[in-house]
């Protein structure tokens, strides 16, 4: 799984809490993830993205503009097929 923080350079202050809360939700979940952390505005636009910070998780837009909870990424992680196909694995 790869989980994607983005944010423009002039403004990083608001990805450091997405990736501390991205942190806390995979070690709830136990599991294992890329993080990556990028401050660019053209990785941004790439992805039609405007608001930052902006969460990305397997390459897809999950949220934009806001800080998400713990429990908002929590719920991300578990919708997501390859959770589903770890948690199988593992029953």
């Amino acid at each position: 799984m790869r989980i994607d923080v983005l944010c423009k350079p002039d403004h990083p202050e608001g990805c450091h809490g997405t990736v501390e809360n991205v942190r806390e939700a995979l070690e709830q979940l136990g599991v294992q993830a890329e993080v990556h952390q990028f401050n660019d505005s053209r990785k941004m636009i790439d992805n039609r993205i405007y608001v930052e910070p902006a969460l990305l998780i397997d390459d897809q837009v999950r949220i934009a503009g806001r800080v998400p909870e713990v429990s908002e990424i929590v719920n991300f992680i578990i919708e997501r097929p390859r959770y589903l196909q770890e948690v199988a694995k593992v029953a």
